[in-house]
């Protein structure tokens, strides 16, 4: 028995989002099966009309229906109801609806008790077919499972290679039972992974392998024939296409899907007609892709308005050629327009292949952007094209990272044949004449000249100043007309007093007009003074070399009595200002002035940009509004020409906009990269190696990097929050980035060197496996896109980011305090951090309870022997004195150092060590740092030593941790001597397959070093008590 549910729309839902609305998605449950709808961005009356499926095993389950708020990282919950299926059987026709349906609140404790209503149509069918009993049409079918926001999914490279290109909603399947041999995952894991390859060659043969699936299968969408039936009046593509320009609403354009850049390129063509070359029905394109592709059957359907739907739609099919090893596979393509205003049009693409190995549990998104390009100085039209995708799957899969690697190969081969073929049909922008353009642009950017009298006369030609010269013009013929009057009052010769209360308030209001104008007139001295300050002013040196055109404004906010302001604006980057000539008495303001910076080293990653409003030398300057440029999120040829628009409240309400051209260009070339390297080598003192192209690439496509960007080193760490991550630091000149994929659960983030505030190393701990680790805590209100990394936020809003366990932690250290002191510390900043890191390092443990508490380690005594001195001579083994460090030099500890012995309880001290290994004990050379906790027994009569060790630069390192116990017992007085024993245990980090082999040679190993350790003790113990007998003598 199978429930279909028609999720149609809904209505008054509450606002989730600062700007007043919400992104809405419905997610629906039943037993174990889960669905999630599309997401309607911006919405609070969503329209959805999509289907869903479910089996039905038990009649006493609900239908569980909650809708969701779409945020970045964390979705808010709106509403829920639930729907018995008793319900359902019991109605009519076993069908409920349509009918309007209340959201209820998660619990009675909520605030929010209005959470809108959903409309639904529920329906029970026994058919084995899932259109037997279609439900009242409302919609396309359309069930997304994953987050839909960004309209687009990851594909196998048979799904995505045929002609996909614009993604609709997406429709779900039903489940039939299966079991799969057990003996035949290895073979299948190959068959899988050369189904995601276009070329099986490179691939050995697999045996075959019978797997019957249990998985949903995908309803397939009905043949498309050479006919299809017309749902829509409209006669032609060109004709649908403008009908969708007239009833655009506008609003933002569809930000890219989460799975990656698949092209992005811009071409000399108008956007509407690239948009007609990619998708119109008389475009010849899309059939010559598939001869080049191999495509067969391709059969593309009428675009449509369906069920009077304000978006095109088509079906489209076609057959993947097969391979060696895979047969053909057909693949089903839903495709919808979301935006078409004669200048951006956006299409997205969902992509089906249910034929294929596990091809019922996923669907690919694509998402086709086309926007005006750069202008080129011939003046021809230029279209920019950006395809993103992502991987949408509709059921959990323990193959779903083999599916999604494949996938992203796929993809990529053959969007880069789509590329070649669309570059031999229309031709791609050069990066030459963009750089052309900007000359160009520089060169006829003029500032229109204004004299010093029409800006008088514009400005002063205000109430104010016109009132104060009539009253002063009328006051003044007063006196040439009257006569004098006699002295009378308190007044004398020289000094007339009003006469009258009359008088007292016309002196009064002269007095205040008079000190009004005399403002106006040093405000607009002191403005001609500044005008065009940094216009024009050229940039020294060589380096990253910044240009920002301040073309024009709009929309500023009025905060003067005239009704106007009087508006300039700043530019700031790495702490260098530019400032642009005030404007008087304007909202609507015409600049057209160049500020160049100064060359830089390495590129900028912000540029903020504030809006004023002059007041005059004695009050302070009003903000109308701020920005902020991040060049490391945007592309620089996005910036090329963008009307930016300006935050704050005065800003926000009044929409204000500036309109500015941003250049940056590298006048070093390809030698600023290896020139930088060289210059954080000294900072670092170790070698750091150009990395290849290859390496760069991937790194700027794990965070979405534009192309200046490279990397500098990285490094292998844990992330700090409720439980620790195992993951890699990525640090390039710009940013500081984490990355880890645990279980197929991904954490990624990045933040600026310039939002961190301050970096404090902290002791090493048994959590952090006996390695300091570092916490980094981010400036106020900056690094929010990184929070869900953060380990907390403390009482002023700063975040902290906790990272511990590095493989390699003083190099690591070493490079992040190099690369934060070059980004955003000042010179005073720089000597004080250099000041602090002479000083002794002796760290402090935050943790009351003993850190090293050994609890969790199987500790197995390898060592047991009695020797003839006490054990407080045996403690001088670890006092960091003479005997200590020689003892440590001959048994191949090089640059052996320690710290003192800090208390850190009653009666238990600690203390840090650090050497590295002789090539005679190990031939990597590699580092130890240890800490070691010293406690007396209970009684009193000896030590215990418990030490937790770390190794570096040997192989498997980061694998494990070594525990160490000494326990020194003085015998009885009659034996004189003391007891010694050594227990040993390895805490595993990670599993690996040679834990028995690492166990039996560091366990030979330390044998044999706490042999020859205890022995030179002894040996020392006995060269003093003959050379003390030889004094006494």
């Amino acid at each position: 028995m199978k429930l279909l549910v028609r999720v149609i729309e809904g209505r008054n839902l509450p606002a989730m989002d600062p700007n007043g609305f919400s992104d809405p998605y419905v997610r629906l449950q039943l037993g174990k099966n889960r669905f999630k709808s599309k997401v309607v961005k911006k919405n609070l009356n969503p329209y959805w009309g999509e289907e869903f499926i479910f089996w039905v095993e038990d009649l006493k389950e609900e239908l569980l229906v909650c809708v969701l708020d779409e945020d970045k990282y964390y979705d808010d919950f709106v509403g829920q109801l639930k729907v018995p299926v008793a319900k359902v059987i019991e109605a009519e026709n076993k069908t409920l609806g349509p009918a309007w349906y209340s959201l209820k609140p998660k619990n009675k404790k909520s605030k929010n008790r209005e959470c809108g209503e959903i409309l639904l149509t529920i329906s029970l069918s026994q058919s084995n077919s899932n259109f037997d009993q279609p439900l009242p049409s409302t919609g396309d079918f359309a069930p997304q499972i994953e987050k839909p926001s960004n309209l687009a999914t990851e594909s196998l490279q048979h799904s995505s290679s045929g002609p996909s290109r614009s993604p609709s909603a997406m429709g779900t399947e039903e489940a039939d039972s299966a079991k799969e041999d057990k003996t035949s995952s290895y073979t299948f894991a190959g068959r899988l992974v050369q189904l995601f390859l276009k070329n099986g060659d490179t691939l050995s043969k697999t045996s075959k392998v019978t797997v019957s699936t249990n998985l949903p299968e995908m309803p397939k969408p009905a043949v498309l024939e050479d006919t299809f039936e017309e749902q829509s009046s409209c006669s032609s593509f060109g004709e649908s296409v403008r009908i969708m320009m007239e009833r655009d609403p506008g609003g933002e354009d569809p930000s890219n899907l989460p799975g990656g850049i698949l092209l992005d390129q811009s071409y000399v063509i108008a956007p509407l007609d690239l948009n007609s070359l990619l998708f119109s029905p008389d475009s010849n394109f899309m059939k010559s892709l598939a001869e080049f592709q191999g495509t067969t059957e391709l059969q593309e359907g009428p675009w449509k308005f369906e069920n009077g739907s304000d978006n095109l739609k088509r079906s489209v099919t076609y057959i993947k050629a097969a391979t060696k090893l895979i047969k053909a596979v057909k693949a089903y393509e839903e495709q919808m327009y979301l935006k078409a205003n004669g200048k951006v049009f956006a299409v997205s693409v969902s992509v089906s292949t249910p034929d294929v190995m596990y091809g019922s549990t996923f669907k690919i998104e694509l998402l086709f952007c086309i926007t005006p390009g750069p202008e080129l100085s011939s003046g021809e039209q230029t279209s920019r094209l950006v395809i993103s995708w992502r991987m949408n799957f509709l059921q959990s899969t323990m193959m779903k990272g083999m599916i999604e690697n494949g996938a992203r190969q796929g993809l990529k081969d053959n969007y880069e044949q789509f590329a070649d073929l669309l570059s031999q049909n229309v031709k791609p922008v050069e990066m030459k004449e963009l750089v052309s353009r900007k000359d160009e642009v520089l060169a006829d950017l003029q500032v229109q000249p204004q004299s010093d009298w029409k800006l008088g006369i514009q400005y002063f030609a205000n109430f104010t100043v016109i009132s104060t010269i009539f009253l002063g013009l009328y006051v003044l013929v007063h006196i040439l007309l009257s006569v004098p009057n006699a002295v009378q009052g308190l007044e004398f010769n020289g000094l007339d007093l009003p006469d009258s209360i009359g008088e007292v308030i016309v002196c009064g209001i002269l007095v205040l007009q008079g000190k009004q104008v005399f403002e106006l007139i040093a405000r607009f001295m002191q403005a001609r003074g500044r005008k065009g300050s940094d216009h024009g002013l050229k940039a020294q040196g060589d380096g990253w070399l910044l240009t920002v055109v301040l073309m024009e404004g709009c929309n500023l906010a009025a905060v003067d009595s005239s009704g106007f302001s009087d508006p300039y604006v700043v530019f700031t980057c790495n702490g260098k200002t530019r400032s642009s000539s005030i404007k008087f008495q304007k909202l609507d303001t015409q600049w057209n002035e160049i500020f160049e910076f100064d060359a830089m080293d390495e590129p900028p990653s912000v540029l903020d940009v504030e809006v004023y409003d002059f007041d005059g030398p004695f009050d302070e300057a009003v903000s109308l509004g701020h920005a902020e440029i991040n060049f490391v999120k945007s592309n620089i040829s996005d910036l090329a020409d963008v009307w930016l628009p300006l935050e704050g409240k005065l800003a926000q309400a009044c929409q204000s906009k500036l309109h500015l051209r941003i250049f940056l260009n590298n006048t070093k070339g390809s030698n600023a990269v290896q020139e930088y390297l060289t210059k954080m080598e000294k900072e670092v003192g170790k070698k750091i190696n150009l990395r290849s192209p290859q390496t760069n690439s991937a790194f700027q496509k794990l965070f979405g990097l534009p192309p200046e960007e490279f990397l500098i080193n990285d490094f292998t760490c844990h992330l700090k929050r409720k439980m620790p991550l195992q993951g890699r630091l990525f640090l390039s000149p710009r940013i500081f980035g984490y990355h880890t994929n645990m279980f197929g659960h991904r954490t990624k983030f990045f933040f600026l060197w310039e939002d961190i505030e301050d970096i404090q190393v902290v002791p090493p701990t048994l959590a952090s496996m006996g390695s300091p680790g570092i916490i980094i805590t981010l400036r106020q209100g900056r690094g929010m896109d990184a929070k869900h990394g953060a380990k907390t936020r403390d009482e002023e809003g700063r975040l902290k980011f906790h990272f511990q366990s590095f493989v390699s932690f003083t190099k690591g250290h070493r490079t992040i305090m190099a690369l934060w002191k070059a980004r955003s510390l000042s010179p005073e900043q720089k000597v004080q951090i250099v000041d602090e890191s002479s000083e002794t390092r002796s760290f402090q443990t935050e943790e009351s309870d003993s850190f090293l508490s050994l609890e969790d380690v199987n500790m197995s005594e390898v060592y047991s022997s009695v020797h003839p001195f006490l054990s407080n001579f045996f403690m001088e083994l670890f006092s960091g004195g003479d005997l200590d460090y020689q003892v440590m030099e001959k048994v191949g500890c090089q640059k052996y150092s320690c710290t003192l012995w800090e208390l850190d309880n009653d009666d238990v001290c600690q203390r840090q060590i650090c050497y590295k290994l002789h090539k005679n004990v190990s031939g990597y050379k590699g580092e130890v740092t240890s800490t070691q906790q010293r406690s007396p027994l209970p009684d009193r009569n000896g030590w215990i030593i418990e030490e937790v060790m770390t190794l570096q630069g040997v192989p498997l390192a980061d694998h494990f941790n070594l525990h160490l116990r000494y326990q020194a017992e003085d015998l009885p007085l009659k034996s004189k001597g003391c007891q010694i024993k050594v227990f040993f245990g390895i805490a595993w980090v990670k599993s690996t397959k040679h834990q028995n082999r690492l166990t039996i040679n560091i366990q030979s190993n330390l044998h044999d070093r706490l042999k020859l350790m205890f022995s030179l003790v002894e040996k020392e113990y006995h060269s003093r008590k003959v050379g003390g007998s030889g004094v006494s003598l």
